[in-house]
């Protein structure tokens, strides 16, 4: 299963990159709006986890851009220390499949991304 982990915070990426290697999960990285579009694209993940604030592209114009433009189905798990409500919603809205709040336990991660990939077709 191929996971993309979008996140410009250099110790969260290598710590979910950790994680979900352990849980036996082909992961890639983008450390920007701009790279987490072409990976989509090019590599066709599994599942998607992204932070909401990062260069180029946020993780809502992500979220966008996969349902949207893009028209995939694959499940998104939104990661962001804003956990304002207006955004979480704006998030679901858009089409994300979860949300967590940062800082946040990586095994709580680890099973969020096993339960929606079970879910998914």
């Amino acid at each position: 299963m191929k996971v993309l982990v979008c996140e410009d915070d250099e110790m969260v990426l290598k710590m979910v990159e950790f994680r979900l290697q352990k849980e036996g999960y082909e992961v890639h990285l983008a450390n920007d709006g701009k790279e987490a579009i072409r990976q989509i694209t090019s590599i066709k993940p599994d599942i998607i986890i992204t932070d909401i604030m990062m260069p180029y592209l946020t993780g809502l114009e992500i979220i966008h851009q996969v349902r949207k433009d893009l028209h995939l189905n694959v499940p998104i798990i939104i990661v962001s220390s804003i956990g304002l409500e207006k955004t979480v919603l704006e998030a679901f809205q858009l089409g994300a499949d979860d949300f967590i709040t940062k800082p946040f336990s990586p095994n709580e991660l680890s099973v969020r991304v096993k339960k929606l990939l079970m879910k998914s077709p």
